[in-house]
């Protein structure tokens, strides 16, 4: 289940809510009880870096009907 990141604006607390996907834009009331909260954004990292082993890195080129192995 997702994990949505919420701040307090009474408290300045920053805490975290487990729900489905359908109620991710739902309030969310902090641990203290306080009602004046927001949902934060979060970044999601993707991809890799120059330092990832060889069989972690994208392959290059080819397509086509055999990969790019030049068919026969």
């Amino acid at each position: 289940m997702p994990r949505y990141e919420f701040r307090c604006r009474t408290c300045d607390d920053t805490f975290e809510v487990s729900r489905p996907m359908a109620e991710s834009s739902a309030p969310a009331d902090c641990p203290a009880g306080h009602a004046d909260t927001v949902k934060l954004l979060s970044a999601v990292a993707v991809g890799g870096s120059s330092s990832a082993p060889a069989a972690a890195r994208p392959m290059g080129g080819g397509g086509g009907c055999c990969g790019g192995g030049g068919c026969g």
